[in-house]
């Protein structure tokens, strides 16, 4: 059976299928978003325009925020089936210390900013923590993020591909939080999309 899904998931991202497979089902999973449903599992910050469309959580418009996790994480595997534009400007937020201030210094991101100035920490890298190891564009596609937190240890899979791991984090739990954010020269960012996330306790 592994097989044959590994098989499986490998053609379906070849062949840019809009559903990439999570795979061993929803045990032993907490599902945040589905679709369009999920946003009462979240608090906004900031004033992005998050609504629910065409089947996915959606924000593309606003001087930038955030939707907040009401629960709190510590050990945990984390996937993440999202839709970025080009120019999109996101991030998925870990173990935040004050889920009042969502920083990427308070927290630990997952980057998705295909064109960030610096791409040391572009798409797939841990921001200021975990460089860019392979280089991977999101933008005009789905996607999937398979990221791992246990102990001091991160490690952040993207579309099956090992893209940033850092040993050294000491935020204990916190919230998750998802980005939509303005571009560098303030200018409105493009289009992000959430259309599955799910967390399982370690």
């Amino acid at each position: 059976m592994k097989r044959r899904y590994f098989v499986v998931a490998a053609a379906l991202m070849v062949a840019g299928c809009s559903q990439l497979p999570f795979g061993g089902g929803d045990s032993g999973w907490t599902t945040l978003i589905d679709g369009t449903k999920g946003l009462e599992n979240f608090n906004r910050a900031g004033d992005a325009n998050w609504r629910a469309e065409d089947g996915a959580i959606v924000a593309d418009n606003g001087k930038g925020g955030f939707l907040v996790s009401k629960s709190s994480y510590k050990d945990f595997q984390l996937r993440v089936e999202f839709w970025a534009d080009h120019t999109a400007n996101s991030g998925i937020y870990m173990r935040c210390a004050d889920p009042a201030k969502i920083t990427d210094k308070s927290c630990y991101e997952a980057n998705i900013f295909d064109q960030r100035p610096d791409q040391t920490y572009a798409t797939g890298g841990i921001v200021h923590r975990g460089k860019v190891l392979q280089p991977v564009k999101a933008g005009g596609k789905w996607n999937v993020y398979d990221i791992t937190a246990q102990g001091p240890r991160m490690t952040v899979m993207l579309n099956g591909v090992k893209t940033a791991e850092f040993d050294k984090v000491d935020s204990p739990s916190g919230p998750i939080a998802l980005q939509y954010g303005t571009l560098p020269n303030a200018a409105r960012g493009g289009a992000i999309k959430f259309r599955k996330v799910q967390l399982r306790a370690l």
